[in-house]
């Protein structure tokens, strides 16, 4: 039944239907679980979970979709985003946040309250002088 299932939904996203997904993000620091949070999106809408944070929250960056390294020209990296990150918002240890109207996003999820860039990396603090 299970195979069924997938087949039927690979059907349809071969048609251009998108039926939805889900992502798990886990992120260890020296061995230890400092994040864990998954995110079940469906077409418009998607439900934002912080399952476990060391900090206390789970902070989001969606971007849009043609912001995502892969959309780089060939052998350039892309650092910027022209139209920057759509929505930042966090979500406390073990809550929740939907957000609907969303379309072609991606995402960056991080313990750390700095918005990433579009390669989800953090940047570096700015010395002081």
């Amino acid at each position: 039944m299970n195979r069924l299932i997938a087949v039927f939904y690979f059907v349809l996203s071969l048609y251009g239907f998108d039926v939805g997904s889900t992502i798990v993000d886990r992120i260890n620091v020296d061995g230890s679980p400092a994040l864990h949070s998954q995110v079940v999106a469906q077409p418009g809408v998607a439900r934002f979970e912080c399952l476990r944070s060391a900090s206390g929250l789970c902070h989001y960056t969606l971007y849009p979709r043609e912001c995502a390294p892969a959309a780089a020209p060939r052998g350039k990296r892309m650092d910027r985003c022209p139209t920057g990150a759509i929505r930042h918002f966090a979500v406390a240890d073990g809550g929740s946040h939907q957000v609907t109207g969303l379309q072609r996003y991606r995402m960056c999820v991080s313990a750390d309250e700095r918005i990433p860039g579009p390669d989800c990396r953090i940047p570096a603090p700015v010395a002081a002088r």
